[in-house]
């Protein structure tokens, strides 16, 4: 494994574990005892890095980690969130109330079965409460020793920079992959200028950049794909040419489709730390033989020119989410 820097010189395996599907958005839940194997073997392999939330359950996925990790907790850095009413039973509705922040804290903790909180994002931005005023609650748990670094999620460039100037922030989180990459324009420049890093979630597309899904794909009740409308039989289909173009390049480098869109993703900057999500052993290790794939300045702007004329069909998120990031 190899590993980077993240901002306030947070040092993580240079790709995590987006714990995320292994208790939610899938389908069905997965075997207990099998993803406190699988999380025990990405130790092992040298992933320091974990990514959960409240939300995610909502509540067993920390509970999940908290149990495979109570016996590494030294030698680890787990990620949760805060940010949804989740006693409302409306994963749609937002509180980044302070209150509400700490008591989120409190359960995070017990949950997690830790003293402290390694990364704390805000999940996604409340409109109704004023970033600095979320900064300031999360700069007090940071003096009080529950949480050591503060990060934001699909937060705009403006809300990055408020944010920033009450307390550092050391990550933030938003979608990034091959092919959705909208962030570069408006979000990248501040993060580096800032000294913020990056971390991608669905590094992989949600599963499509691995080739596995065709126009026949079928995906499991609850899974959270069925409304996404790049999941849509007719954009599976018609998005077929991006996968083409990852296997070529994939056989240029003798690695898998998965393989290069990762590698990809850590060659656009070094502060970049990808959180591929996976419910099974051999695609965790594959995801992380990434790390060893490099590509030249010349093979970059080649596929990312490729990139460019392949258009896309499908929205990333139905407009009821979509609506909740970049704010």
């Amino acid at each position: 494994m190899k590993y980077r820097k993240l901002g306030q010189d947070l040092e993580v395996s240079a790709i995590g574990l987006g714990c995320m599907g292994m208790s939610f958005g899938y389908g069905k839940v997965c075997d207990k005892e099998e993803m406190i194997t699988l999380i025990h073997s990405a130790v092992e392999e040298g992933v320091t890095f974990f990514d959960t939330a409240e939300v995610y359950g909502p509540y067993t996925n920390e509970e999940l980690i908290g149990e495979a990790l109570k016996s590494h907790r030294a030698k680890v850095i787990i990620a949760t969130k805060f940010g949804f009413d989740i006693e409302r039973g409306n994963l749609g509705s937002l509180n980044s109330a302070p209150k509400h922040i700490k008591q989120a804290v409190e359960g995070s903790l017990k949950r997690l079965k830790t003293d402290y909180i390694d990364l704390l994002y805000q999940h996604r931005v409340d409109p109704n409460v004023p970033i600095e005023d979320v900064a300031e609650t999360v700069k007090e748990l940071i003096k009080e020793g529950k949480v050591k670094y503060f990060g934001l999620s699909e937060a705009s460039a403006g809300t990055i920079r408020k944010a920033h100037s009450v307390h550092p922030l050391a990550a933030v989180q938003s979608e990034y992959s091959m092919w959705w990459r909208t962030r570069e324009n408006d979000v990248f420049p501040v993060l580096e200028e800032l000294g913020i890093g990056l971390v991608p979630y669905s590094p992989l597309g949600k599963g499509f950049l691995t080739g596995s899904f065709d126009k026949n794909t079928k995906f499991e009740d609850g899974d959270f794909r069925n409304v996404v409308p790049r999941f849509t039989p007719e954009s599976l289909e018609a998005n077929q040419r991006f996968i083409e173009f990852i296997n070529e390049i994939a056989k240029v480098k003798n690695s898998t489709s998965a393989q290069i869109a990762l590698a990809w993703i850590l060659a656009q900057k070094n502060w970049i730390v990808p959180i591929p999500g996976t419910t099974k052993l051999h695609r965790m290790k594959e995801n992380i033989k990434a790390v060893d794939i490099e590509f030249t300045s010349d093979e970059l702007n080649e596929i990312n020119l490729e990139i460019s004329k392949i258009q896309i069909f499908g929205a990333r998120y139905p407009e009821h989410l979509d609506k909740l990031t970049n704010l």
